[in-house]
């Protein structure tokens, strides 16, 4: 095969966002004088849950209470803005690799994609803060959450992205840190490097490519060549 696009997930895969989330969160659940709090081992259980407002729902009927629609998008608008404003403020990096990845692609000509179940205004506001361009400069192609009927672990996203890009699952690689997200681009038809992150570490990810404590070790695209061929 000729590489011809790499596919990235963004919270774990790009930059370990979560706990960025979870601040987030427990923010916005004061601010709309919620009494909860989400722990790193609630928010590692709740990650289980794909999606923002799909999380709310289920943290919310784990503990007997009922949100109306209005209240779950309101709670999760409020949330996005401020996950926004923290990661503005250089809270995180990009993970190691990912930045050479990214540049050897982009001067080799393989193309880059995105398919991921956060919303476009959260990827707008992590590539804005670590790449300093936007992200449709960075990713030609940006298949997000809420474009698609079905979060991961369904293949929506990955399918959607590789609508976008015009090319065939056998063409791209897609870049992963959970087992949802495995699934997901497995799913899709797609072979998937997994370098797990703060909270995905243990998973089980039979089927994958390969995988990394994180990608320094194949930052170029021949090296990533090189595996799938043997692969």
């Amino acid at each position: 095969m000729t590489l011809r696009a790499l596919i990235f997930d963004v919270d774990g895969t790009l930059a370990e966002t979560e706990e960025v989330h979870r601040q987030a969160f427990n923010e916005t659940f004061a601010e709309h004088g919620l009494f909860w709090h989400w722990s790193v081992d609630d928010y590692r259980e709740l990650l289980k849950t794909t999606g923002g407002k799909e999380r709310i729902r289920a943290y919310a009927n784990s503990i007997g209470l009922v949100l109306d629609d209005d209240h779950v998008r309101r709670l999760h608008a409020d949330k996005t803005r401020r996950y926004g404003e923290l990661i503005a403020s250089g809270t995180v990096g990009l993970r190691p690799g990912i930045a050479e990845l990214i540049a050897d692609a982009a001067e080799k000509g393989v193309r880059l994609a995105v398919a991921t179940t956060t919303n476009r205004p959260n990827v707008d506001a992590l590539i804005e803060a670590t790449f300093n361009r936007p992200a449709g400069d960075v990713f030609e192609i940006i298949a997000a959450g809420d474009e698609v009927g079905a979060k991961k672990p369904a293949p929506d996203v990955y399918l959607l992205a590789l609508e976008g890009l015009g090319l065939k699952p056998a063409d791209c690689v897609a870049f992963e840190d959970s087992v949802n997200g495995l699934l997901s681009a497995k799913g899709a038809g797609l072979e998937t490097i997994i370098s797990p992150s703060r909270y995905t570490e243990g998973g089980d990810f039979s089927g994958a490519l390969a995988v990394y404590d994180d990608l320094r070790h194949i930052a170029s695209i021949e090296k990533l060549q090189n595996l799938a061929v043997a692969a």
